[in-house]
């Protein structure tokens, strides 16, 4: 009698190590296109080709060696420009994550011990503001102060506070809702021991990969306003700006108009794989799945 062989055991190691690879590749293609643009910036605050209010070069000059994009219908340098551009825009990227992630965080931790119809009242209260458009609700701070960046970067943070901070509600309610919250209450724990303690570990690996997607809308928001004049003024380069001032020349001209386009683009698209490989290697139900 022939012995009844077994059936071959799947291979779990070649899938788990093809998906660590996705990863790793997604979070490295976004650390280039977007660490390209954050160097950029980083050298436009030591070193600038020309003046930014420099308009010596000539109107619409093309790429030459004295001008490598050329110039705008002003005289100015566009690589000049592009920099400055680039140095707006991180400044307001990360000026706006960091007053949404303060206010996100300190509303949603509080909301979430609310209970009853204080809690249904919180709830409809923060769907109101995201549903809210965030560019809009920035245009209407903004003109209640003045057209600056600051205004702008403040407007955005605020604006994007409300989608932080219902994330954090929920995610914090699950937490508290854990037996072992129960466990350290009855220990005499104090809540803002839990909250440092439990809470906020628990739910930062979500929370930076959204703060990570917040990045790249702060970034198109500020360009939205700098291209109806409400972000940062002359001779203050935004992208936005730059895209304003150079429709009106873009058949003679189109390199005022792709540059900055394209810098956003490529910034926005760097985020947005950041945050996707942050969400796969960070939460550990998101590497389970797509082991």
């Amino acid at each position: 009698m022939t012995r009844a062989t077994s059936p071959a055991q799947p291979l779990v190691e070649a899938p788990d190590r093809s998906s660590r690879a996705k990863r790793s590749y997604t979070l490295l293609a976004g650390c280039v296109l977007a660490g390209l643009i954050f160097l950029l910036a980083l050298v436009s605050l030591f070193w600038l080709p020309y003046a930014t209010d420099d308009t010596s070069g000539g109107r619409l000059t093309g790429p030459a060696a004295d001008h490598l994009l050329g110039t705008d219908k002003l005289g100015r340098d566009l690589f000049t420009q592009l920099m400055t551009g680039s140095r707006i825009a991180v400044e307001a990227g990360l000026g706006s994550v960091l007053i949404a992630a303060v206010l996100g965080v300190t509303l949603g931790v509080l909301t979430a011990f609310a209970q009853g119809w204080l809690d249904d009242t919180l709830s409809a209260f923060l769907d109101i503001l995201i549903a809210f458009p965030t560019l809009l609700l920035a245009m209407l701070i903004v003109a209640a102060r003045s057209a600056t960046l600051g205004s702008a970067v403040l407007a955005i943070g605020i604006a994007q506070s409300a989608v932080v901070a219902r994330l954090v509600r929920i995610l914090a309610k699950r937490v508290l809702a854990q037996d072992y919250i129960t466990a350290a209450r009855t220990s005499g724990t104090s809540w803002p021991r839990i909250v440092a303690g439990h809470v906020l570990p628990n739910i930062w690996p979500t929370l930076v990969v959204n703060l990570a997607l917040q990045f790249g809308l702060a970034v198109l928001a500020e360009a939205g306003l700098s291209y109806l004049g409400l972000g940062a003024p002359p001779p203050s380069a935004s992208w936005g700006r730059m895209l304003q001032e150079a429709q009106a020349t873009f058949t003679t001209a189109p390199a005022g108009a792709l540059a900055p386009g394209i810098l956003l683009v490529l910034l926005v698209i760097g985020v947005n794989l950041i945050a996707d490989g942050l969400r796969d290697t960070l939460d550990p139900a998101t590497r389970r799945r797509r082991a």
